[in-house]
């Protein structure tokens, strides 16, 4: 196999996301690079349309969904990298960050937290201290004859 050919995108040990289903397009990088920036389509875009993806079950469907919502356009997912000046290291860039946003959008919830009641020594502590507190201000008060 060639060093060029990647089979997928892995993104975790339960999905890889197939190449032939990531979409490339290449324009013109902003900021500083003198004649360079102006002639080298440096910038990458990655596009992946997780609405027709076979790599994902439901399940993970709904979630990517429901996560990344607000990243969403017509159910595609975009990632651009132009950080670097070569193309390569900006399709680098760009592959790391689609696989890092999607194994965060992936990640099962945390649990929720069990409400608990405060101790009855908690309790008593936390009034003992503001009894405390009182008195230290009423001594500041001016004597009231």
């Amino acid at each position: 196999m060639p060093a060029t050919h990647r089979p997928g995108l892995r993104v975790s040990a339960a999905l890889t996301i197939p190449e032939s289903e990531l979409t490339w397009r290449f324009s013109r990088s902003s900021g500083p690079g003198g004649q360079g920036v102006n002639t080298a389509d440096s910038r990458a875009e990655l596009v992946w349309d997780l609405g027709r993806s076979r790599a994902l079950s439901p399940v993970q469907r709904d979630r990517l969904r429901a996560r990344l919502a607000g990243r969403l356009v017509d159910d595609a997912l975009t990632i651009t990298a132009s950080e670097h000046r070569a193309q390569l290291r900006n399709r680098d860039a760009a592959r790391a960050r689609l696989a890092a946003v999607v194994a965060d959008a992936l990640r099962a919830p945390s649990p929720a937290r069990r409400a608990t009641r405060p101790t009855r020594g908690a309790t008593q502590r936390r009034l003992t201290a503001k009894k405390q507190r009182t008195d230290v201000k009423r001594l500041r008060r001016p004597p009231t004859d």
